[in-house]
Order: C-alpha cells, then structure tokens, then sequence
C-alpha cells in the first residue's frame, strides 16, 4: 500500500474516538460552553479573543515568515484523489485557491492538470511571497503561467469584483467551453489581472474554490461572510472543495484550557487561530449560505510520528459543495 493511500484510508471510526474523549474527564474542558473568561493571554501576540482581522494577519504574516524556508509544510499530492473533480475537469477550468499560504495546495493541483487556471489570494504578504517562490522554484513555465496570486482577506472585504460580475457571468454562460485565452483580446487579456481590473472587467467567475485548511483559521463569526464570499465568485453549478480540522483531532486535544477562546475555537502562543468542525457545524455554514451539499465525512487517519513512534489520530472534514444552478 502506498504512503499517499495509508494517509487517506478511514483508520478508526469517529465515533468510537467521540465516545473516548467524552469519557475521560481531563478533557472534559473541551466540551465544556464558553464564557467569555480567558485566563492567560499569548505574551507573544495583543490579540483578544474578538482580535481585529489586521491583528489576525499580522498573526499570520509572523507565521509564515518564521517558516520561510518551507520545511513546515508538505506540498498535499493527496488532492487530485481526494477531489478527482479537479483532474476530470473542462479545459482551461479556473480555480480560485483562498488562503493558499506558501502554496503547498497550488502547485499539485497545477501540475495535476495541465489546463487547469489558479487564481490565489491570501491575507498574508508574507505567505504569497513564499507561495511565489515555491511557484518559481519549480522551473516549469507552463505552472508559472497559470498560477495568478493576489492579496485579499475575503472574510472582512469579499473578493476583488473582477473575479466575477454578471455581464461576464452571462457572456461566459453563453460560452462554456471557451478557454480565457481564446476570448477575443480587445475586451481584454483575462488572464491578465492587472488589466481586468484596469479595465473594471472580470474573469467571468471560478469554476471551484477550494478552502483547505482556511477556514477554520478565523474566528467563528466571520466564517458566515466568508463562505457567503465564496459563493459569490462561483459559477453556477461550481463546486467549492473543504477540507479542514475535525472534532476531536489531536492537535484539538493537546490545547490548554486557558487557549481556548471560544467553543471550539482555540488560539496558540503565536496568536494564531483555529476552530474544530463537526459535520453539523459545516454542514450549517455552507447550507446557510445557498450551497448544496454533495459529499461531507469525518476522515480518520493514524499517523506515526517517526521521531518517537507514537500514533496520532487525526480527523478531518472532507466536504464537497455545490452552487445552485
């Protein structure tokens, strides 16, 4: 058996680990209602609890420029199995990857698919210079060209409005299967962000949006806007691709109590975030935003640490949403 195929397979079942952590009582504090209190605050970050989105970025910019080099994050090859949709998709099919960080999720997903069109925007300049240089080291002209980052917090202020706008939305509908570079280049060079927004024109939507790991980066009551954000730049019937951390994941239950500054949200030294969903947590998010559920499920897996040996049980949500036609 593969490596890529051990980390995807169901390990253990969820609900068994949920029956585990609601009987022992040392976590009982992760499943306790939040109130408000925080005992101790990172030292390292001012961030409140209700820290502003400035604040939030900041935490991330921090993040991203202590791992520079790139060695924290694993370039996620697992994506094309996990969301075949990304593989089989039409020419020239556009994503827009949100959060992208140093670009670990960009680079298979353009390799994965020689057409396919990547759009990424992250709150962290820090995090889009390491995602370009991850991008350039690469060598390959064809990625290169296909792979278009931009700053946006899209939790406070949406999307830039040359992602998508309805007399584009139409003028593409007409024309489904035309590639951006075929469309005729005195409207102007949709492939060129720069001059779609100089010539207020748009890239006439996204066909999938992937969140991998970003939305459980802010905190809970900016999520509805998000999604809603997400929503917004699709095309109808465009999927958005979710994955991120499940309920009772280990790295969930190795937080201190005086860390927690929410139900289930969570914030470390470094003054980053992070929140654990249930499926009925995602599922409520994204169906209240108008999407239509395609496919959501804990995914369960036993890693080994290969330092010390230890198991680790991670959980994940998968999910996959549909815009409405």
């Amino acid at each position: 058996m593969s490596t890529e195929t051990e980390y995807h397979s169901k390990d253990f079942e969820w609900e068994q680990l949920r029956q585990e952590i609601e009987s022992d009582h040392s976590l009982r504090y992760h499943l306790l209602p939040f109130h408000g209190k925080i005992e101790s605050l990172p030292t390292s970050c001012p961030s409140l609890p209700s820290s502003s989105p400035s604040q939030d970025s900041q935490a991330w910019t921090n993040f991203h420029t202590r791992h520079s080099t790139g060695r924290f994050f694993k370039e996620r090859r697992y994506l094309m199995k996990e969301f075949p949709e990304l593989a089989s998709c039409n020419e020239c099919s556009k994503v827009l990857e949100v959060g992208c960080g140093n670009g670990s999720t960009i680079l298979p997903i353009l390799r994965g698919k020689e057409s396919i069109i990547v759009y990424a925007c992250d709150c962290s300049t820090e995090a889009l210079e390491r995602a370009k240089e991850m991008i350039d080291a690469t060598n390959e002209l064809s990625v290169k060209h296909r792979f278009h980052p931009f700053h946006c917090d899209f939790s406070v202020n949406g999307f830039p409005q040359w992602l998508a706008c309805n007399p584009c939305q139409e003028f593409f509908s007409q024309k489904r299967h035309v590639c951006i570079s075929d469309v005729d280049s005195s409207r102007t060079d949709l492939n060129d962000i720069s001059s779609a927004k100089e010539n207020n024109c748009c890239i006439g939507g996204v066909d999938f949006v992937t969140l991998i790991f970003t939305l459980s980066a802010l905190p809970l009551h900016r999520m509805p806007t998000a999604i809603a954000a997400c929503l917004s730049v699709l095309k109808p019937g465009g999927l958005l691709l979710f994955r991120d951390y499940g309920l009772y994941d280990m790295t969930m239950l190795r937080f201190e109590k005086d860390k927690r500054v929410g139900f289930r949200e969570y914030m470390r030294s470094d003054g980053t975030r992070s929140y654990f969903f249930s499926l009925e947590s995602v599922r409520d998010l994204f169906t209240g935003a108008g999407f239509t559920e395609v496919e959501l499920e804990y995914c369960c897996v036993m890693s080994v640490n290969r330092w010390n040996g230890k198991s680790m049980r991670r959980v994940w949500v998968h999910g996959k949403f549909q815009k409405p036609m």
